[in-house]
């Protein structure tokens, strides 16, 4: 391997424009900002600067540069098919925000082709739009003329229809012509007829320029924008395949010790190129979707991460690979990358943590699978039926059903049942392409509304004089525009301020009933009122419930150091709500809190309330902030400039948060757990009541206790043991009865019930049983075990099985259907059956399979929730 390192390309494209006035700036995460819904993941290196090109921010200069981590899950099935497809990837680009246009892009992009890169000028050839009737353009002739301002020969200048070179965001918003830039690799790897842009291996494609001076709005119609951006996309992979001289970018610097790991560690040689390619191109997508703050789950991101981790342990598998070991390809990812991006080697225990949980689970779904496979196997037939259920209720993969297939010689069609099934289940992956809502519209709402951005004043002011900037109506709501504006617009999990607008010269107070914000700028939604544009208002923002979300606002952050703290630094926030009415926290965390760990961290919380600690909000650099510890927030957008909190003089708390606050923490009074639970997989949520709400609930708690303990007639200190008593009594009097008398006893079974990611999980053989008793004890089961339950009951009778599966809605919700599992249960007991998804009910024709049967709808379960 000769040529540039991968660092080394990267590092001489930034520093090149960092030379020319271009402003460098750090890859933004692979998950993007909250506003922007458009994506799952970080596409494209323009996507963190959306809100730049879109008007809703003001970019710190004109021109940036960057390295940006990206993502795309729909080249996921060719990554190991072909030498160059991967999920990962680092995208260079530089961006001229209303700057440089098309001839500037142009001279940068030659001189850095030919002084950076080293190329002759004879082996680039160039693509430009050759226009489109439909679209009223004609040839890019501006681009052309660049192009041979640079010294570009005509004849290497192709022309390509739109479908290759025009760029659009979607069916509308900002698009415009692009021009590509190809190396000429020689007749060797194609035929003298080849050009750029064809399907041929000659020409490879290395940079786009995209020149961004159109907006498309309704879909076909085409209107000049107020300013001309360029975006321009080089892939770092793809130039250190070039410029280190190889045939595949599994070959470049940054892959082939990962290849090498994966060949050490197969047991059955290293011929699987296809497997080797995965297992690297999926190593490196792990651990930088967990290292920015992505968790296993079976929702949105965690899907995705759990995909291309469910894929790489199945290709170890193929290749022989023992144990666990995706942890020891993360070790290596973060040894070759670490240098460029020290948040994985800071985060190295998180990322690991993660990674052996969720290998460690699989390898069981892969067992419990494996077995059911078997069994189908020896029958000696799988249908398509039985190979999409394997996949869909336990995870099993459908490439290792068709190679246990192949190797037992048991005939598998995947036939067109079979597609449309596995379509059907894709879906939930496809989100990932668009998911969300339009982006940018409330932000167009929010500038026609009135051009000028609002002033927001509200940390120092809760009420201001203003001026009405604009009023504007809209799909049965009013936007208004204030000159400054002491109203906090929704984010970060905080809610909107509510309160009044009353004209300065007198008339009814208008209520505010939300604010929106659109990057720095912001409007409220009013309802009705006679306000117009020019009006000088009194400002009022209501103290009462500013003051209270202030209150839940910090004690969000306590409780995030003090779970942290208790827990391990695997803890991240992964959502939040704040508000005047309570506070939620959703974090990562594999298992259900201890009864000891919710107390120690309430008490924590509580304790750094009365030690009346100082909050101070604080502007500094997010270089500073990062030394100094500050926590920034899954999904939140910084700048160079951040806001910092900090709780406390030896920084209790430190996070980047815009968000307001109270002034000391014993504003807060109390904090009280109301709740604690899952969210999704992998992700814990609490919920909490401070200040005058959390007093309120204690002393409700104090006069239940008090009337427990009259009812029982008993001290308020003696109440537990009264109540124990009370409940043995209960059982004794129910033994004299039993299954055989149309009862079970429901104390007993409830032992035995299990927390399976956050859920209530509860199997049991109860012996003389009928199908109706079963069905009566296991919706009184479901009863006493909360809203997260599901409940799989077992009886035999002679030769006769039957099952019940009973499951919760919000369970259901989650994945977990009755019928599935109940299904799952009885085909292993020979037999069958279904239902609706809260209830169903099967038989079978061998109790001696009973154990087993509960067995596989349990782990039925645990697949559907992991």
């Amino acid at each position: 391997m000769s040529g540039k390192s991968t660092d080394e390309i990267r590092e001489t494209f930034l520093e090149f424009f960092a030379a020319r006035g271009h402003m460098r700036r750090e890859s933004a995460s692979l998950v993007p900002a909250t506003f922007d819904a458009s994506v799952l993941l970080t596409t494209a290196g323009m996507h963190p600067l959306k809100g730049y090109f879109l008007g809703l921010e003001t970019p710190p200069s004109q021109r940036l540069t960057s390295c940006q981590k990206c993502f795309r899950t729909t080249d996921i099935e060719n990554v190991g098919n072909t030498s160059r497809h991967l999920t990962f990837f680092e995208m260079l680009g530089n961006f001229s925000i209303g700057d440089y246009f098309k001839q500037g892009a142009v001279e940068y992009a030659w001189e850095l082709s030919l002084e950076g890169f080293g190329f002759r000028p004879e082996d680039i050839w160039i693509t430009v739009f050759e226009g489109d009737e439909e679209l009223g353009l004609g040839p890019d002739e501006e681009a052309i003329a660049a192009w041979e301002s640079v010294g570009v020969p005509r004849e290497r200048i192709v022309l390509c229809p739109r479908s290759e070179n025009f760029w659009q965001s979607g069916p509308t918003g900002p698009c415009g012509p692009c021009s590509e830039l190809y190396l000429d690799r020689g007749v060797a790897y194609g035929s003298p007829g080849d050009l750029p842009g064809g399907e041929n291996e000659r020409f490879l494609e290395y940079w786009n320029l995209v020149f961004m001076q159109l907006d498309q709005d309704p879909p076909g119609k085409l209107t000049p924008l107020p300013a001309q951006n360029i975006d321009t996309g080089l892939g770092l992979n793809r130039m250190a395949l070039i410029q280190q001289g190889v045939e595949t970018i599994f070959e470049t610097d940054q892959f082939v010790p990962l290849m090498t790991l994966g060949r050490e560690l197969s047991t059955r040689g290293s011929g699987d190129e296809r497997a080797l390619r995965i297992l690297a191109d999926h190593s490196r997508a792990m651990t930088f979707l967990i290292g920015d703050g992505v968790v296993p789950s079976n929702e949105e991101r965690g899907y995705i991460l759990r995909r291309v981790m469910r894929r790489a342990i199945q290709q170890g598998h193929r290749i022989g690979i023992e144990g666990v070991f995706l942890p020891a390809f993360a070790e290596q990812v973060i040894e070759i990358m670490g240098a460029a991006y020290p948040d994985l080697v800071s985060g190295r225990d998180t990322i690991l943590k993660w990674v052996r949980g969720e290998e460690e689970g699989f390898r069981r779904t892969l067992e419990q699978g494996t077995k059911l496979l078997d069994d189908l196997l020896d029958a000696g037939a799988v249908s398509a039926a039985d190979a999409f259920r394997l996949h869909d209720t336990f995870g099993f993969p459908i490439e290792l059903t068709r190679e246990m297939a192949l190797e037992r010689g048991v005939p598998f069609a995947e036939d067109a049942e079979f597609t449309r099934l596995m379509n059907e289940q894709r879906a939930r992956s496809s989100a990932a392409a668009g998911a969300g809502k339009k982006v940018g519209r409330v932000g167009e709402i929010v500038r026609e509304v009135a051009p000028e951005p609002t002033v927001f004043t509200g940390y120092e002011d809760l009420e201001v004089h203003t001026v009405v900037q604009g009023v504007r109506e809209e799909d049965g709501r009013v936007y208004l525009k204030l000159a400054e504006s002491p109203f906090y617009a929704a984010g970060g999990g905080q809610v909107s301020d509510a309160g009044t607008l009353t004209r300065e010269d007198g008339g009814d107070p208008v209520h505010v009933a939300d604010v929106v914000r659109a990057g720095d700028d912001q409007a409220l939604v009013i309802d009705g009122g006679t306000l117009e544009a020019g009006q000088r208002v009194i400002a009022t923002v209501d103290r009462g419930a500013r003051h209270a979300t202030a209150c839940n606002h910090t004690a969000t952050h306590l409780l995030h150091a003090a779970l942290r703290a208790r827990l391990g630094d695997h803890v991240r926030q992964a959502g939040s709500y704040v508000g005047p009415d309570k506070l939620r926290f959703d974090f990562t965390h594999t298992e259900r809190l201890s009864e000891a760990d919710r107390r120690v961290v309430e008490d924590e919380v509580n304790r750094l309330i009365l030690e009346d600690l100082a909050v101070r909000p604080l502007t500094t650099t997010l270089d500073e902030a990062r030394r100094l510890g500050a926590m920034a927030l899954f999904g939140e957008k910084y700048g160079d400039i951040v806001r910092m909190v900090e709780i406390g003089d030896g920084g209790v708390s430190r996070e980047l948060c815009g968000g307001t606050h109270v002034r000391s923490t014993s504003e807060i009074a109390l904090l009280k757990i109301t709740s604690e639970g899952s969210s999704a997989a992998n992700v814990r949520r609490i919920e909490a009541i401070t200040g005058p709400a959390a007093v309120r609930m204690m002393r409700e708690h104090d006069m239940l206790l008090r009337e427990a303990a009259d009812a029982l007639r008993t001290p308020v200190e003696r109440l537990p043991q009264a109540v124990v008593e009370l409940r043995d009594k209960a059982k004794q009097a129910a033994r004299s009865g039993g299954a055989s008398n149309g009862h079970v006893e429901t104390a007993d079974l409830l032992n035995g019930a299990q927390e399976l990611h956050g859920a209530q999980v509860l199997t049991a053989l109860i012996e003389g049983a009928d199908a109706k008793l079963l069905m009566e004890t296991a919706d009184r089961l479901k009863g006493q075990l909360g809203d997260q339950a599901a409940i799989v009951l077992g009886s035999g009778a002679g030769e006769r099985v039957h099952l019940v599966a009973a499951v919760t809605p919000a369970l259901v919700e989650r994945g977990v259907r009755a019928g599935t599992i109940v299904k799952a249960a009885a085909q292993v007991a020979g037999g069958g059956g279904g239902g609706r998804d809260t209830m169903a009910q099967a038989g079978g024709k061998d109790p001696a399979k009973l154990p087993e049967a509960l067995e596989a709808a349990r782990t039925a379960i645990e697949a559907a929730l992991a």
